[in-house]
């Protein structure tokens, strides 16, 4: 009896998952996202970020010689 009691617990556990996934297999699929717009500001976001690197790099390759003239000892 022992076994027929577990074996009925355990069909009753998968009726109550497989009723509440079913539901869920055949609901509709939602519009698809539209499309990524750009309006510019990625782009332009994107040249002053690569400005402002060559700006550093400039100025790290300037600066010692600017330096060099300089005894402060």
């Amino acid at each position: 009896m022992a076994v027929v009691r577990i074996s009925f617990g355990v069909l009753a556990i998968i009726a109550l998952i497989f009723s509440i996934v079913l539901p869920a297999v055949q609901a509709e699929s939602l519009a698809p996202a539209p499309a990524p717009t750009s309006d510019g500001t990625s782009i332009d976001q994107g040249i002053a970020y690569v400005l402002m690197l060559v700006a550093l790099v400039l100025t790290y390759l300037i600066h010692p010689l600017d330096a060099s003239s300089y005894n402060f000892f």
